[in-house]
């Protein structure tokens, strides 16, 4: 089979996969209530407290999963899944949002080298594709490679993801642990949510991966 066939398949399969993973263990454990009856809002508001982090504000937002910390306003926005229910999966992903909290106080060096790189990422980003299609239009091969290389930014910020998100997953893990929100076996079931949510990034991170070694063959073959 031609290998750039197999690359754009392994693209597309590998970062659907992991969706389809995160999706059946959130609707398996958003099904479940914890035994404590705690909110994704109450979970999140209880860590931040004992940690010191009164001054973060926990914001109800529309969407699908969409729940995410905004270090710039200091702001933890949860979905309204999340927010408002009582169940494993609520307060799981709550207390990860919490943990990417946790490092910006503690200065997290994964979380500040991203915070570093993400202007420099964000413009190289918007122009890759633009200096390709150029590139493959002109057929300046000098365009091409600077194509390349600016794509390979945004590679280069998922790899330092990886560590940011890992982490923000432990910490979660301990918090809900110490602060006894979830109990026993419920513990089991956090752990498989945010591990399948790990799961994501780094299916993200390989299917990019594919994605710059295919940009890199098609230029060094014609």
């Amino acid at each position: 089979m031609d290998p750039y066939l197999l690359i754009f398949i392994a693209i597309l399969i590998i970062p659907i996969t992991a969706q389809i993973i995160i999706t059946i263990n959130y609707k398996k454990y958003s099904t479940i209530k914890n035994s404590t009856e705690i909110t994704g809002f109450e979970a999140a508001r209880k860590i931040l407290d004992a940690n010191g982090l009164k001054d973060i504000h926990i914001v109800e937002t529309k969407g699908y999963l969409s729940d995410h910390y905004d270090p710039q306003r200091k702001v933890i926005r949860l979905s309204s899944q999340v927010f408002q229910t009582d169940t494993i999966a609520a307060v799981s992903i709550a207390a990860h949002e919490c943990g990417h909290a946790i490092q910006h106080k503690d200065g997290y060096v994964f979380m500040r080298i991203r915070s570093f790189i993400f202007p420099i990422v964000n413009f190289a980003s918007k122009i890759a594709y633009v200096v390709l299609l150029i590139g493959f239009l002109t057929y300046i091969t000098n365009l091409l490679w600077l194509g390349i290389i600016l794509v390979s930014f945004g590679v280069i910020f998922q790899i330092v993801t990886l560590p940011v998100e890992f982490n923000a997953s432990k910490r979660a893990k301990i918090e809900l642990k110490k602060l006894n929100i979830l109990v026993n076996e419920e513990n089991y079931g956090a752990e498989k949510m945010l591990f399948s949510a790990a799961l994501t990034y780094v299916a993200g991170l390989i299917a990019s991966l594919l994605e710059l070694l295919r940009l890199v063959l098609i230029v060094r073959d014609n």
